[in-house]
């Protein structure tokens, strides 16, 4: 079954436990600025700047005309489906998913349409195999650090404070290349992490666990060593890494499904985004340039 769905999932959360050292998800919130727009219809039928304005939250972008441009974009799809179904007289076969929601009559509409409508060949054995042979760095577990850590947190916008965190964790490194036995007592003197109680241990880290900073140093460490001071939004660290576990090879048949799935939701964008191609194509679409393979609905 091919799926034909706008995502309108809101973003998580991300976690504020200082082993989770990500960056700031930017702003990217809808303007509620008017924007200036002619009339836009589809074979006559009227896309109101009513139906737009409430598409467009749907749409984050960076200034108000992207996001106004990209929700007409989609409606104008959306309607161009809706009148194809329609003419070909579609029935609105409404389901039901796994958490108990039920179809719009028009989104019935739309997925019916394009199983029947658009044809998404299968992927042989063959071209799998084709496909792990030539992406098997894709199909590897990730490595695994076990890594232990102390920090002295800092601010980057005070300067004094910086500075200080600097000088200290200069003086635990001079400590530490004489005795480094002592990491975890001086982690649980002196961090300023949780981890400090364990004397230092972070445990298993993957890829993506920590700031980049952090996971550069880290991954530039053989068992045994003890970074230099590294520093990152949450203040200096240093880094003593315990045990690396290298990523190993998946077998073919252990990624078989996951890359079927793949190849298959590939192929059903393009044929779709053809598909939508081909009725703009032949549409009569008044007030907005409009790519079919390019809108946001067939992506």
């Amino acid at each position: 079954m091919t799926a034909l769905v706008i995502d309108h999932s809101a973003g998580r959360k991300s976690s504020e436990h200082p082993h989770e050292h990500r960056p700031a998800t930017p702003d990217t919130a809808p303007s509620r600025e008017l924007v200036a727009m002619p009339p836009v219809t589809v074979n006559g039928v009227a896309i109101s700047r009513k139906a737009i304005a409430a598409e467009v939250q749907n749409f984050p972008a960076r200034n108000p005309g992207e996001g106004w441009r990209a929700a007409t974009r989609a409606l104008v799809v959306r309607e161009l489906l809706l009148q194809e179904a329609r003419r070909l007289d579609i029935a609105a076969d409404q389901r039901t998913d796994q958490d108990g929601r039920r179809e719009t009559i028009e989104d019935a509409l739309v997925r019916g349409l394009i199983e029947r409508e658009v044809r998404v060949p299968e992927a042989d054995e063959e071209t799998l195999r084709r496909f792990y042979e030539n992406n098997l760095r894709r199909f590897m577990t990730p490595p695994l650090y076990e890594a232990d850590h102390i920090l002295i947190a800092a601010r980057h916008d005070d300067r004094e404070a910086f500075a200080a965190a600097r000088e200290r964790v200069s003086s635990l490194r001079s400590t530490l290349a004489t005795a480094p036995e002592r990491f975890a007592a001086l982690a649980r003197d002196c961090s300023d992490c949780p981890s400090g109680t364990l004397g230092g241990s972070l445990g298993q880290i993957g890829p993506g666990d920590t700031t980049p900073e952090f996971e550069a140093a880290l991954i530039d460490l053989v068992p045994g060593d003890i970074s230099q001071p590294v520093e990152t939004r949450y203040g200096v660290h240093l880094i003593r890494l315990t045990r690396r576990i290298d990523g190993r090879q998946l077998p073919f048949e252990a990624v078989r499904e996951r890359i079927a799935s793949y190849l298959a939701e590939h192929v059903s964008r393009q044929a779709t985004a053809q598909y939508v191609s081909l009725l703009v194509g032949r549409a009569d679409i008044v007030g907005i340039a409009i790519d079919g393979a390019s809108s946001p609905l067939v992506q």
